[in-house]
């Protein structure tokens, strides 16, 4: 399991039984990583960077990983970024 944080990036092993699902692994690492370490209930979830539900069944040795939230949007970010250098292709 591996929990993104603002403090950095923080995993566990975990063992758990066979069909377990990503809300019970979500679950465990809770308590192995504290409450405070990531939105337990609401942060999204995946699977080596591709985004599964928390009802997806994962296989032996898979890295669950638990994204937080973007603080911004990247394409807001970049539409402002050219508004205050006067548009396209202005640098």
């Amino acid at each position: 399991m591996a929990c993104d944080t603002p403090a950095g990036i923080l995993q566990c092993e975990l063992q758990l039984p066979e069909e377990a699902t990503i809300e019970v692994a979500l679950a465990a690492a809770r308590t192995l990583l504290g409450s405070d370490a990531a939105n337990w209930d609401r942060a999204g979830t995946g699977i080596y960077g591709k985004v599964c539900g928390r009802g997806h069944v994962w296989a032996d040795g898979d890295r669950i990983e638990v994204y937080r939230a973007l603080q911004l949007d990247p394409r807001a970010r970049r539409r402002e970024r050219a508004r205050h250098r006067g548009g396209r292709g202005a640098r």
